[in-house]
Parts: C-alpha cells; structure tokens; sequence
C-alpha cells in the first residue's frame, strides 16, 4: 500500500512540476519540467506588439472543440479558428475566456505574428499539451 501511494505521490509531484515558457519574439512555446525544457513548439503570437498579455498566468480551463462565439463557428467545424483544443489563460478581468492557448485552422500562420493576442498552434501540438498539462498550470509569456 505503502508503495502506490508514494508512486501516485511522485506522479502527482512530476505534474505539478510542469510549466510552459513562451516567448513571443521567437513564436515558440516550451514545455518545462522543473526547470527542463521537455518539449518545443512553434507557435504563433499576436499580429502587433501589445496583442498578446505578458506576465505570468494559469491555465483556467480546458475547452476540446471550442465554439468560436464571435462569430457562432461551432467546435469541429473546418472553420473555427480556435482549432481543436483551448486552454483559457487567467489573464486578469478574463476568466479565462479571452486569451488562450489554441489550435488552428491556419497552420501556414505558425512561427509568424498573425493572431488577435491570443496563443495559436498546430492542432496535433495543442492535443498533445492539452493531454498533458493541467488546469492551474503556470503559464509565463514573455518578449
């Protein structure tokens, strides 16, 4: 008994240890374990300087096949910007619903500054993270 519990005790320790480091300048997202890079992605950032929120934040929630309110694209469809996956960022005054991490429907845009603010990646990257970070997760984006 003693074993199991130590061994769901580590898991629990190894996920809390997961964090993403994005930096805009680059258009690259890494995913760190303690304070080793696991995983890099490309990504793409906001379209000007000042679109996507610097700062330190949480993942707030995880959304599989968003609606894209703004202009009533249900999730799953081919033309629903945010991809496949969406992980609300706790940007202040947002609750999560505003800034995100997400999938596309315009690959050809990663590694390029093209979005609103928010975090857009390939939908196969963005399934991978959403699989593997948890919601409370520290999210740090810097230039």
């Amino acid at each position: 008994m003693a074993a199991a519990k130590s061994g769901s005790t580590a898991a629990a320790a190894a996920s809390a240890k997961l964090s993403i480091d994005i930096d805009i300048t680059k258009n690259k997202l890494y995913v760190k374990s303690g304070g080793t890079v696991k995983k890099t992605f490309d990504i793409a950032s906001g379209k000007k300087a000042g679109l996507t929120p610097t700062g330190t934040f949480e993942i707030l929630t995880k959304i599989e096949n968003p609606w894209y309110s703004a202009k009533g694209i249900p999730g799953g469809d081919p033309k629903n910007p945010l991809g496949s996956r969406w992980l609300g960022l706790s940007v202040p005054n947002t609750q999560g619903t505003k800034y995100g991490i997400h999938g596309t429907n315009a690959p050809s845009s990663i590694g390029t500054n093209a979005s609103a603010g928010c975090i857009r990646m390939l939908n196969d990257d963005v399934e991978w993270l959403y699989n593997e970070v948890p919601t409370g997760t520290k999210v740090t984006i810097h230039k």
